[in-house]
Protein backbone atom coordinates (compact mmCIF):
# COMPACT_ATOMS: atom_id res chain seq x y z
CA UNK A 1 0.00 0.00 0.00
CA UNK A 2 1.23 3.26 -0.85
CA UNK A 3 2.76 5.67 1.98
CA UNK A 4 -0.03 8.44 1.31
CA UNK A 5 -2.62 5.50 1.37
CA UNK A 6 -1.27 4.21 4.73
CA UNK A 7 -1.29 7.92 6.42
CA UNK A 8 -4.53 8.34 5.41
CA UNK A 9 -6.18 5.52 6.47
CA UNK A 10 -4.17 5.66 9.89
CA UNK A 11 -5.99 9.19 9.87
CA UNK A 12 -9.30 7.82 9.33
CA UNK A 13 -8.61 4.94 12.19
CA UNK A 14 -7.67 7.79 14.73
CA UNK A 15 -10.68 9.76 13.69
CA UNK A 16 -12.95 6.99 14.42
CA UNK A 17 -11.26 5.76 17.99
CA UNK A 18 -11.98 10.22 18.88
CA UNK A 19 -15.47 9.94 17.65
CA UNK A 20 -16.20 6.58 19.77
CA UNK A 21 -14.51 7.92 22.74
CA UNK A 22 -16.71 11.25 22.83
CA UNK A 23 -19.95 9.01 22.14
CA UNK A 24 -18.69 6.59 25.44
CA UNK A 25 -18.09 9.66 27.59
CA UNK A 26 -21.62 11.36 26.31
CA UNK A 27 -23.56 7.62 26.75
CA UNK A 28 -21.88 7.70 30.64
CA UNK A 29 -22.33 11.04 31.87
CA UNK A 30 -25.99 10.65 30.12
CA UNK A 31 -26.46 8.18 32.43
CA UNK A 32 -25.39 9.34 35.37
CA UNK A 33 -27.40 12.47 34.94
CA UNK A 34 -30.49 10.63 34.72
CA UNK A 35 -29.81 8.67 37.47
CA UNK A 36 -28.81 12.01 39.46
CA UNK A 37 -32.05 14.09 38.17
CA UNK A 38 -34.23 10.41 39.33
CA UNK A 39 -33.07 11.00 43.01
CA UNK A 40 -33.85 14.45 42.96
CA UNK A 41 -37.05 13.82 41.74
CA UNK A 42 -38.23 12.15 44.08
CA UNK A 43 -36.61 13.41 46.86
CA UNK A 44 -35.04 10.14 48.23
CA UNK A 45 -31.67 8.06 47.59
CA UNK A 46 -32.02 5.57 45.14
CA UNK A 47 -30.46 3.26 47.13
CA UNK A 48 -31.57 3.00 51.33
CA UNK A 49 -34.33 4.53 52.99
CA UNK A 50 -36.16 3.96 56.33
CA UNK A 51 -36.04 0.74 58.04
CA UNK A 52 -37.20 -0.75 61.93
CA UNK A 53 -35.19 -2.88 63.33
CA UNK A 54 -33.56 -4.55 66.31
CA UNK A 55 -29.67 -4.82 66.95
CA UNK A 56 -27.74 -7.43 68.50
CA UNK A 57 -29.10 -6.01 72.07
CA UNK A 58 -32.58 -5.91 71.80
CA UNK A 59 -32.73 -2.40 71.00
CA UNK A 60 -34.86 -1.12 68.51
CA UNK A 61 -33.23 0.76 65.68
CA UNK A 62 -34.26 2.93 62.63
CA UNK A 63 -32.56 4.65 60.03
CA UNK A 64 -30.88 7.61 62.30
CA UNK A 65 -28.07 4.42 63.62
CA UNK A 66 -26.72 5.71 60.07
CA UNK A 67 -26.50 9.59 60.96
CA UNK A 68 -23.64 11.01 62.08
CA UNK A 69 -20.85 8.66 61.00
CA UNK A 70 -19.99 6.93 57.65
CA UNK A 71 -21.83 3.49 57.22
CA UNK A 72 -20.43 0.02 55.48
CA UNK A 73 -23.99 -1.61 55.22
CA UNK A 74 -23.80 -5.59 54.51
CA UNK A 75 -26.98 -7.73 54.02
CA UNK A 76 -26.06 -11.37 55.24
CA UNK A 77 -26.95 -14.32 57.65
CA UNK A 78 -24.74 -16.07 60.56
CA UNK A 79 -24.91 -19.36 58.70
CA UNK A 80 -23.85 -18.10 55.75
CA UNK A 81 -20.19 -20.66 55.35
CA UNK A 82 -18.28 -17.88 53.59
CA UNK A 83 -18.99 -14.91 51.68
CA UNK A 84 -20.59 -13.42 55.45
CA UNK A 85 -17.37 -13.86 56.95
CA UNK A 86 -14.74 -13.15 54.68
CA UNK A 87 -16.41 -10.08 54.10
CA UNK A 88 -16.78 -9.15 57.40
CA UNK A 89 -12.83 -9.69 57.95
CA UNK A 90 -11.76 -7.63 54.83
CA UNK A 91 -14.25 -4.53 55.90
CA UNK A 92 -12.25 -5.04 59.38
CA UNK A 93 -9.23 -5.00 57.42
CA UNK A 94 -10.01 -2.18 55.68
CA UNK A 95 -10.72 0.41 58.53
CA UNK A 96 -7.54 -0.96 59.92
CA UNK A 97 -5.72 0.56 57.18
CA UNK A 98 -7.78 3.77 57.27
CA UNK A 99 -5.77 4.68 60.68
CA UNK A 100 -7.78 7.60 62.39
CA UNK A 101 -10.05 7.79 59.92
CA UNK A 102 -11.72 4.54 60.50
CA UNK A 103 -13.08 6.24 63.59
CA UNK A 104 -15.96 7.69 61.68
CA UNK A 105 -16.58 4.60 60.00
CA UNK A 106 -19.07 1.61 61.57
CA UNK A 107 -20.08 -1.61 59.94
CA UNK A 108 -23.52 -2.69 60.28
CA UNK A 109 -24.33 -6.05 59.42
CA UNK A 110 -27.99 -6.73 58.46
CA UNK A 111 -29.47 -10.40 58.56
CA UNK A 112 -31.88 -11.52 55.94
CA UNK A 113 -32.39 -14.97 57.94
CA UNK A 114 -34.68 -13.64 60.65
CA UNK A 115 -36.16 -16.80 61.61
CA UNK A 116 -32.74 -18.15 63.04
CA UNK A 117 -31.14 -14.82 63.44
CA UNK A 118 -31.94 -13.52 66.40
CA UNK A 119 -30.53 -11.00 68.69
CA UNK A 120 -28.71 -12.97 70.71
CA UNK A 121 -27.88 -15.39 68.14
CA UNK A 122 -26.28 -12.26 66.40
CA UNK A 123 -24.27 -11.09 69.31
CA UNK A 124 -22.65 -14.77 69.69
CA UNK A 125 -22.30 -14.48 66.30
CA UNK A 126 -20.17 -10.51 65.97
CA UNK A 127 -18.24 -11.58 69.15
CA UNK A 128 -16.14 -14.57 67.37
CA UNK A 129 -13.02 -13.87 66.47
CA UNK A 130 -11.14 -12.74 63.73
CA UNK A 131 -14.51 -10.43 63.01
CA UNK A 132 -13.96 -6.71 63.67
CA UNK A 133 -15.15 -4.94 67.11
CA UNK A 134 -18.00 -2.66 66.94
CA UNK A 135 -20.14 -4.18 64.04
CA UNK A 136 -23.59 -3.77 64.53
CA UNK A 137 -25.83 -6.79 63.74
CA UNK A 138 -29.35 -6.05 62.72
CA UNK A 139 -32.28 -8.20 62.40
CA UNK A 140 -36.23 -7.98 62.93
CA UNK A 141 -39.35 -9.77 61.56
CA UNK A 142 -39.45 -11.07 58.45
CA UNK A 143 -41.27 -8.30 57.29
CA UNK A 144 -39.27 -5.40 58.72
CA UNK A 145 -35.93 -7.42 56.99
CA UNK A 146 -37.48 -7.45 53.74
CA UNK A 147 -38.34 -3.78 53.55
CA UNK A 148 -35.29 -3.41 54.40
CA UNK A 149 -33.46 -5.09 51.87
CA UNK A 150 -36.32 -3.13 49.66
CA UNK A 151 -34.88 0.21 50.47
CA UNK A 152 -31.04 -1.02 49.62
CA UNK A 153 -32.43 -2.62 46.57
CA UNK A 154 -30.93 -6.04 48.26
CA UNK A 155 -31.72 -9.41 46.85
CA UNK A 156 -32.27 -12.30 49.00
CA UNK A 157 -34.24 -15.64 49.03
CA UNK A 158 -34.54 -18.69 51.33
CA UNK A 159 -33.07 -21.85 49.75
CA UNK A 160 -34.40 -25.11 50.74
CA UNK A 161 -36.76 -26.44 53.82
CA UNK A 162 -35.93 -27.86 57.40
CA UNK A 163 -33.26 -26.39 59.50
CA UNK A 164 -30.41 -27.09 56.66
CA UNK A 165 -31.66 -24.46 54.93
CA UNK A 166 -29.87 -21.65 53.53
CA UNK A 167 -30.12 -17.99 52.11
CA UNK A 168 -29.00 -16.75 48.27
CA UNK A 169 -27.87 -12.94 49.02
CA UNK A 170 -26.95 -9.88 47.43
CA UNK A 171 -22.93 -9.45 47.70
CA UNK A 172 -22.58 -5.64 47.57
CA UNK A 173 -21.44 -3.26 50.43
CA UNK A 174 -23.54 -0.18 50.73
CA UNK A 175 -20.78 2.74 51.75
CA UNK A 176 -23.53 5.69 53.61
CA UNK A 177 -22.90 8.77 54.26
CA UNK A 178 -23.24 10.71 57.42
CA UNK A 179 -27.05 11.96 55.85
CA UNK A 180 -27.77 8.82 55.72
CA UNK A 181 -28.11 8.59 51.85
CA UNK A 182 -26.41 6.06 49.29
CA UNK A 183 -22.59 7.65 48.42
CA UNK A 184 -21.09 4.48 46.73
CA UNK A 185 -21.08 0.72 46.57
CA UNK A 186 -18.07 -1.73 47.33
CA UNK A 187 -17.57 -5.09 46.17
CA UNK A 188 -17.43 -8.30 48.62
CA UNK A 189 -14.23 -8.87 46.76
CA UNK A 190 -12.13 -5.65 46.26
CA UNK A 191 -9.93 -6.28 48.85
CA UNK A 192 -8.53 -4.48 52.21
CA UNK A 193 -6.65 -1.85 50.43
CA UNK A 194 -8.25 -1.12 47.53
CA UNK A 195 -11.47 -0.85 49.81
CA UNK A 196 -9.88 1.53 52.13
CA UNK A 197 -8.74 3.63 48.83
CA UNK A 198 -12.00 3.60 47.79
CA UNK A 199 -13.68 4.77 51.61
CA UNK A 200 -11.07 7.60 51.64
CA UNK A 201 -11.25 8.62 48.20
CA UNK A 202 -15.39 9.18 49.37
CA UNK A 203 -14.97 10.64 52.32
CA UNK A 204 -13.11 13.68 51.00
CA UNK A 205 -15.44 14.03 48.39
CA UNK A 206 -17.87 14.58 51.31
Amino acid sequence: MPRRSILLFAAACLTAAVALAVATVVVVTGREAVSADSAASTGQPAVGGPFNLVDQNGAAVDQSLLEGRWSLVFFGFTYCPDYCPTTLAALGAARAQMGDAAEDVQIVFISVDPDRDTPAALKTYLASDGFPPGVIGLTGSPDQVAAAARAYRAFYEKVGEGPTYTMNHGLTVYLMGPDGRFRSALSHDLGPERSAQLIERVMARG
